[in-house]
Parts: structure tokens; sequence; C-alpha cells
């Protein structure tokens, strides 16, 4: 799910709590890989950080992905 707001993008991923754990250890190499993906694909979006939710992560953009 996408959410814009003034100062925010972002995108939600739904997740389990132990899940979330393992993914929130390596959130910088995540937000490293995800972003090498992004420039590979010439795209304007990078990732500005990934957060830990109690529902999930959310994962803050420069911009709304399409």
């Amino acid at each position: 799910m996408n959410t814009k707001d003034f100062s925010r993008k972002q995108v939600i991923i739904p997740m389990s709590s132990d899940n979330n754990s393992t993914f929130m250890k390596n959130s910088s190499l995540h937000v490293a890989n995800i972003n090498r993906n992004l420039k590979n694909t010439k795209s304007e979006v990078f990732v500005d950080y990934i957060r830990s939710d109690p529902l999930g992560i959310t994962i803050v953009t420069n911009k709304v992905s399409q």
C-alpha cells in the first residue's frame, strides 16, 4: 500500500513480528540493495530509510512509486 502526505512517501509492508525483527537486523543492507536495484532500473525513486511498525515495516522513499 502506498501513501502520500506533504512530507512523507511510504510503502507499508505487512509482516509478522518474527520476520519483522529478522528483517530489521539487516535493514541498512536491505536499503542499500533496494537502492542499487532501483538505480539499475534508472528509477528516480530511492529508499530513505526503513522503520519498524506494529503491523510490519514501513519503507520511506524520496518519491511516490508508481
